[in-house]
């Protein structure tokens, strides 16, 4: 198969409702899209602070996303984070997308990676909805969170070396406090990537739902 790199040279955004979103959804993705020279942005709105299991401290997801974005190799200052509470972006709709028109205006990116349309959580739903309304002229993919969609699209896959699943891995072991999750652990993240390489004729791949392509 053809892995010769397609992306290059861009500016990436990736919309993540949560501090780990981005990992689970496009970590492979996003390590892959950094060795092909592009800037990869991250921006995560919450902390998750009032969901945090009592053993941890309250903002240990800040810390957590640093350390998870730096295994990924997101420069420091390429991270963005807000300060909603978990289950309330539906009530901020109108502060969310003008915080999303600033990162626009700010960042200029050529690529959206973003939640489902079809993700059931909340707040998924709301960055996914009100990112398509700041970002209508971006390319725009959709990644994947089986936990939370109802159905899925799979319209395109990025094709994924053993490193970037490894990347991958290595960025979601830092989320030490999310490890009671069911779908928190390597042999998930693997096993996923490999039926999504499957699909492909490939080991390894991540799929997205293509909302918009600008070529």
């Amino acid at each position: 198969m053809n892995t010769t790199p397609y992306i290059k040279n861009k500016k990436v955004l990736v919309l993540a409702p949560h501090t780990d979103d981005a990992e689970f959804g496009c970590g492979g993705t996003m390590a892959r899209l950094l060795e092909e020279n592009n800037e990869v942005y991250c921006a995560a709105f919450s902390a998750c602070e009032q969901s945090v299991l009592k053993e941890f401290p309250s903002d240990i997801l800040i810390t957590e996303i640093k350390a998870a974005t730096k295994k990924l190799g997101i420069k420091p200052e390429n991270l963005i984070l807000f300060d909603y509470q978990v289950r309330t972006f539906n009530f901020n709709r109108q502060q969310i997308l003008d915080n999303l028109i600033e990162l626009r205006k700010k960042i200029q990116p050529d690529i959206i990676f973003m939640p489902s349309s079809n993700d059931i959580h909340q707040d998924h739903h709301t960055i996914s909805q009100e990112g398509l309304r700041a970002f209508k002229f971006c390319t725009i993919f959709c990644y994947e969170m089986p936990w939370n969609n109802l159905t899925f699209n799979t319209s395109s896959f990025f094709v994924l070396d053993e490193k970037h699943i490894t990347k991958k891995i290595e960025a979601l072991s830092e989320y030490k406090s999310q490890a009671h999750r069911t779908y928190a652990n390597a042999d998930f993240v693997r096993s996923l990537a490999r039926v999504r390489g499957e699909q492909i004729a490939t080991k390894y791949a991540e799929t997205f739902d293509i909302i918009r392509w600008i070529i």
